[in-house]
């Protein structure tokens, strides 16, 4: 932007504001909506706010560490969003930036984002170009976000200290804002054309009879809704199953088909766990597209049926790979613990299964009949959090869905529902789930009415959350409320019996489905699989068959790359219990009290991680996500020699601890 043009634009801006009232003594805007409004910002920029959040979380990842934070406000300048350096962060939260204040000229003067949204441009401004003196210490580097129409709808800004302006953070913004339209663009894209395939599909779907078509193996082609009801679940992706595993004695339904050509009868259907009848009418078709015979099938399912109230989750025990007898001896345990009212808490490393095991708990219980529900807690951004959970009531806010919406919550009343990555739930939210667990009930947002509910909750975390609570980020009492039935996962480097397994399975089946051949490898390739660590697990283990499937080809350059990774996960092996936590505690009663106390096991475990960071304190203490003055102390505590090296050294504690103390 041309310097005197720029400049022309800040001064107007300032005269405007004077006109409002705003002084350069003014600190806070005058402008700040209460939590109701908010929810309905919240709500009415939804989309905004989930399209915007991982891009922000990428600009953040450019400068993280150099004091920056970005905001999102929507078209009037209201704050939606903040992230950030935690030094400069505090500093605008002190100055009462955060979601809900209003940054536009009329309530806090001359700013990056008050220009944007005035003037529609981007525009960068630093220290005494904006009008009040507590911003003075910052540059601030704004750009507009427009919908698909070309409409202003929100302002994206990155703010830092003055002396770390630079044009090119402007550039970085500007490159933000447009991907987020460009997002945006792809989503309006997307939601017209699945308006036109529903409408086209309209008819077909709403007819009330199940309607699906094979070839003459069996192989299904098409379906409407009323077959993914009728069938559960399972065979959500229809396409990829047989008729031969839903209809039985297919083989003769088949021959009297060839024969008759028109078959009328009563079938038994074999759906996710009980059989029933249905009045089955097929028909061959001829299909001039591929000049081959189709069979159309029209079910009706016998009206003495009993309705189901949701569909199933997929997984079920006996789908779970795996002979390790550690890992058989979790099963049974999941098993044993399935089909009782208690919270279970599953501990895992990402891509153990977690949602697996959940899902099979589920079919394995009374409960099976009833909703499964998951949510994801890291997925959502904290404002939508508690609407995702508890749901709205019609009017609650303006622009909320008529007649309202129920939560995962109520959707899950009678059954269960997975809480994945518990441990990135919001403390608040936290306070409103512990109700939930002591009360077995709920409130919408924008009601006083409060709901009874029958849930079983199963919670899932690859976090430690002992460490969380004694960091402050978890509630104390919510663990305990959570980790009544825990159930440790072990990663795949703990049962390596299983590698070859998991491989040859994922290899069937990828291959079938993307109708490509099995990759044979030899017996080197196959040690070189059960020796990586496989720091992702299970889900690693698909990744990297899918991988050679497309490649037709075994991957040796991702196993080299990812060596000092699998090297580093070896150093601490050694210290992995692998018997699975919830066996472990039946053997306590074996083990010499002393080894019981919990300052022992924290006491060895400081001794180890000293050891592998070789006395270092400042990395002992970030591996620990601890202070190095809390470790010092404990050190002090556990009477812990400290070695550099393989030499013992000698350290005093005079001003930490007042009346000084060697120890060597």
């Amino acid at each position: 932007m041309n310097k005197n043009i720029y400049g022309a634009i800040i001064k107007e801006s300032k005269q405007r504001c004077i006109g409002y009232g705003i002084t350069e003594d003014q600190v806070f805007s005058k402008k700040m909506i209460d939590h109701g409004e908010l929810q309905t910002k919240f709500s009415e920029n939804r989309d905004l706010i989930l399209t915007a959040a991982p891009y922000m979380e990428h600009l953040m990842s450019i400068v993280r560490g150099n004091n920056f934070f970005v905001l999102l406000t929507d078209r009037d300048g209201c704050i939606l969003n903040a992230i950030g350096d935690e030094k400069i962060l505090t500093e605008a939260f002190e100055l009462k930036m955060v979601a809900g204040a209003y940054m536009s000229e009329e309530y806090i003067g001359t700013n990056a984002m008050s220009l944007v949204i005035k003037s529609g441009q981007p525009i960068q401004m630093s220290g005494t170009d904006h009008l009040v003196k507590a911003y003075h210490r910052w540059t601030c580097s704004g750009a507009p976000i427009r919908d698909p129409n070309g409409n202003l709808i929100a302002a994206l800004d990155l703010t830092g200290y003055s002396d770390s302006v630079h044009p090119h953070t402007l550039g970085m913004v500007i490159a933000a804002s447009n991907a987020i339209e460009e997002m945006l663009k792809a989503k309006e894209y997307n939601r017209l054309q699945n308006m036109t395939n529903k409408h086209i599909k309209t008819i077909f779907n709403s007819m009330p009879v199940a309607i699906l078509t094979s070839n003459l193996d069996g192989m299904i082609k098409i379906y409407n809704q009323k077959a993914m009801d009728l069938f559960g679940n399972k065979y959500k992706q229809l396409s990829a199953t047989n008729v031969s595993e839903i209809i039985e004695d297919w083989e003769n339904i088949k021959d009297a088909i060839h024969s008759e050509k028109h078959v009328n009868r009563i079938i038994n259907i074999k759906a996710l766990r009980n059989h029933f009848h249905c009045q089955m009418t097929a028909s061959p078709i001829y299909n001039p597209q591929d000049d081959s015979i189709e069979i159309v099938f029209v079910l009706k399912e016998d009206q003495s049926r009993k309705i189901q109230k949701c569909e199933q989750p997929y997984y079920t025990f006996d789908k779970i790979m795996g002979q390790d007898s550690q890992f058989v001896s979790t099963i049974e345990y999941a098993k044993k613990i399935a089909n009782n009212r208690s919270t279970i808490l599953i501990l895992g490393e990402s891509g153990c299964g977690k949602e697996v095991f959940a899902q099979s708990i589920h079919n394995h219980s009374k409960r099976m009949e009833e909703p499964f529900v998951a949510l994801n807690c890291g997925a959502i951004p904290n404002q939508l959090i508690e609407s995702e959970l508890f749901g709205y009531e019609d009017g609650a806010y303006t622009g909320a869905k008529k007649g309202g919406n129920i939560g995962k919550f109520e959707q899950a009343n009678n059954g269960t529902i997975m809480l994945d990555e518990i441990g990135e739930m919001p403390l608040d939210m936290q306070t409103r789930l512990l109700r939930v667990l002591q009360e077995n009930v709920i409130t919408k947002i924008g009601s006083q009415q409060s709901i009874p509910i029958d849930v079983r909750i199963i919670a899932a975390t690859n976090k430690d959350l002992k460490k969380e609570v004694e960091l402050g980020r978890f509630r104390k009492d919510l663990f305990y409320r959570l980790n009544v039935l825990p159930l440790y996962l072990p990663p795949l480097r703990e049962r390596r019996s299983d590698i070859a397994i998991l491989f040859h399975y994922f290899m069937k089946n990828l291959s079938s489905k993307y109708e490509k051949k099995e990759v044979q490898i030899t017996e080197e390739n196959m040690r070189m699989l059960e020796t990586y660590n496989w720091p992702g697990n299970v889900r690693e283990v698909e990744n990297v068959v899918e991988l050679m499937i497309n490649t037709e080809s075994f991957p040796d350059q991702y196993f080299l790359k990812n060596s000092e990774q699998t090297d580093l996960s070896k150093k601490f092996t050694g210290y992995v219990d692998k018997t699975p936590l919830e066996f472990r505690e039946e053997r306590l009663e074996d083990l010499d009290p002393a080894l019981l106390d919990m300052n022992y096991i924290e006491k060895e475990h400081i001794k180890r991680v000293l050891k592998i960071y070789k006395g270092n304190i400042s990395q002992a203490a970030q591996a620990l996500g601890i202070q190095r003055n809390t470790l010092y102390s404990k050190i002090s505590k556990y009477e812990i020699k400290l070695e550099i090296g393989n030499k013992p050294r000698e350290f005093w504690f005079e001003d930490r601890y007042g009346k000084g103390h060697k120890h060597g």
